[in-house]
């Protein structure tokens, strides 16, 4: 046999040719650009979350924003309901106190007014001296008016136990209801729902 048959298939294979720069040039570019798209996506990334940490730190903040200013609007709330409460309750006391203060002048004004009714009805022959009178009552009349104190209707109503007294009792005439008040002792007077002074009154049985 000789040398030639002799030689391997390894031997018969062809060296693999040197690769001339235009061909390693490409190679090289792309094992660059590789770790350069790499290091790129990484920043991209980074960024992202960055942004997305930072997103989150805003809505947290703003959550307790939003928080905080439903609870200083609770507040808001209860104050403006304390002071309306506060000035509806001051107002009360300040109208009981002036009609406490109006009733009690009345009281004091009314033994006068009794005195000239009963003049005013006293038989007399000096019709000045009557005219002078009914002019006084005519007077205080509107005074009293102004106070908004009004005089309690009771001839020919019904006894009213909250606003009358009875201090006799006579058998009903005809055409007359039991109850119903048929004589009216002393006027009685009152200042909105509040009773100045009872009526005193005799009731048909």
């Amino acid at each position: 046999m000789s040398e030639e048959t002799k030689k391997t298939p390894q031997q018969e294979q062809p060296a693999a040719e040197p690769k001339t720069a235009e061909q390693a040039a490409p190679e090289a570019a792309a094992e660059q650009a590789a770790p350069a798209a790499e290091e790129k996506d990484g920043k991209k990334d980074g960024w992202f979350n960055k942004k997305t940490h930072e997103l989150e730190a805003v809505k947290a903040k703003l959550e307790a924003a939003q928080q905080e200013a439903g609870q200083t609007k609770d507040k808001l709330l209860r104050m403006a309901a304390e002071y309306d409460n506060y000035r509806k309750r001051t107002a009360r006391e300040a109208d009981q106190k002036f009609n406490d203060g109006i009733s009690f002048a009345v009281n004091q004004i009314i033994p006068i007014l009794d005195t000239l009714e009963m003049a005013a009805n006293a038989p007399t022959t000096d019709e000045n001296y009557k005219k002078g009178v009914t002019m006084t009552l005519d007077k205080a009349a509107k005074a009293l008016d102004t106070l908004h104190v009004e005089e309690i209707e009771a001839l020919g109503k019904a006894f009213d136990p909250n606003i009358m007294n009875a201090v006799q009792q006579v058998p009903a005439e005809e055409g007359q209801e039991s109850g119903t008040v048929v004589t009216v002792y002393q006027k009685g007077y009152k200042l909105g729902d509040k009773i100045v002074r009872h009526a005193t009154v005799v009731v048909a049985e």
